[in-house]
C-alpha cells in the first residue's frame, strides 16, 4: 500500500482543525486555502441527507462526504461534496486578488431564481419569507420540473414537521421541501456517480457507500476524527480494501432529525 491508516486519519484531523492537508495545493501569496470537515450542524444549511463514499486501490484513496440541504444564505438547495484523499483535484475559484482553494464542491438542486419564483407572496412579512406559495404545482429541481406536493399532512406523515408559528396556512418551507424529498425520493436530491467523481484525479474504484453511521459533532475540538470509531473504521476499510472491516458498534445517528442545523 502506498498509504497508511495514520495518513488517512491525519488528513481528516487537518480538516477537522481547519488546516490544509498534505495534498492541498501550496498556492501563492494572496490565495485562500480552506479545508472543510463534514458538519451536520451548520447554521447556514438546513441539513437533509448525507452519505459517505469510499474509493481505493493500491495507490489511491479518497473519501467523499455528501450532504444535501437548504442553504439559507444563498437561497438555494444544494448537494455539498467534501473531498479527502491523495487523488483530489481541489476546486479552485480565481479572483483578481487571489485564488480560493477548497476541498468542497456544490451541486445546485434548486437555484435562487426558482425559489424566488415559487415564494409565497400573500400575507405578512413572516408568511412571505422562505415559504412556498399554495398555488405552486411544479418546482424546477436539477433543471427539470417536478410535481410539488403542497399538502402539509404528507410532510408530517413523512416525519417532516411544518411550523405553525407565523404560518397559519401551513405553507411548506424552503428547507421542508428538501427534507421531504430526502424522505420520499432521496435519489432525486442525491449526487450521481459522475458528480461524486468530479474532483477525483484517478479512475480509482469505488469500494462502498455508507448511508448510516455514528456522527460526532465537528464543534467538539477535543475529539478529532483520529479518536472516533467511525473514521478509524473507514481508514481500516480503505487500507484493507475490505468492506467487512466496517463493523461499527455505535448506534447510527446521522439522520437530520438528530442534529440542529440551518438555525442562523
Amino acid at each position: 500500500m502506498a498509504f497508511t491508516e495514520t495518513e488517512i486519519l491525519e488528513e481528516l484531523d487537518s480538516a477537522f482543525y481547519g488546516k490544509p492537508g498534505r495534498y492541498f495545493p501550496v498556492g501563492v501569496p494572496g490565495d485562500t486555502r480552506l479545508n472543510f470537515f463534514p458538519d451536520l450542524e451548520h447554521g447556514y444549511c438546513l441539513t437533509a441527507g448525507n452519505r459517505i463514499h469510499l474509493y481505493t486501490d493500491a495507490d489511491h484513496w479518497a473519501i467523499v462526504f455528501e450532504k444535501s440541504g437548504y442553504q439559507n444564505r444563498r437561497t438555494s438547495a444544494e448537494i455539498e461534496l467534501s473531498y479527502f484523499g491523495n487523488c483530489i483535484n481541489y476546486p479552485i475559484e480565481q479572483y483578481p486578488t487571489g485564488n480560493y482553494i477548497t476541498n468542497s464542491y456544490c451541486v445546485v438542486l434548486i437555484d435562487a431564481d426558482e425559489y424566488g419564483r415559487i415564494e409565497n407572496s400573500e400575507g405578512d412579512e413572516m408568511q412571505t419569507f422562505e415559504f412556498i406559495g399554495k398555488h405552486i404545482q411544479e418546482i424546477k429541481i436539477r433543471n427539470k420540473f417536478i410535481r410539488f406536493e403542497n399538502d402539509y399532512t404528507h410532510y408530517e406523515k413523512a416525519g417532516v414537521p411544518i411550523t405553525e408559528e407565523t404560518n397559519p396556512g401551513r405553507l411548506i418551507g424552503f428547507g421542508d421541501l428538501i427534507r421531504y424529498l430526502h424522505q420520499t425520493n432521496p435519489q432525486l436530491i442525491s449526487a450521481t456517480e459522475d458528480e461524486l467523481r468530479a474532483h477525483l484525479t484517478a479512475d480509482v474504484p469505488k469500494l462502498m457507500q455508507i448511508d448510516h453511521y455514528h456522527f460526532e459533532s465537528a464543534y467538539n475540538k477535543t475529539n478529532p476524527p483520529s479518536q472516533q470509531e467511525c473514521w478509524k473504521l473507514i481508514a481500516g476499510v480503505l487500507i484493507s480494501q475490505d468492506t467487512g472491516h466496517w463493523s461499527p458498534t455505535l448506534v447510527p445517528n446521522n439522520n437530520w432529525r438528530n442534529w440542529e442545523s440551518g438555525n442562523l
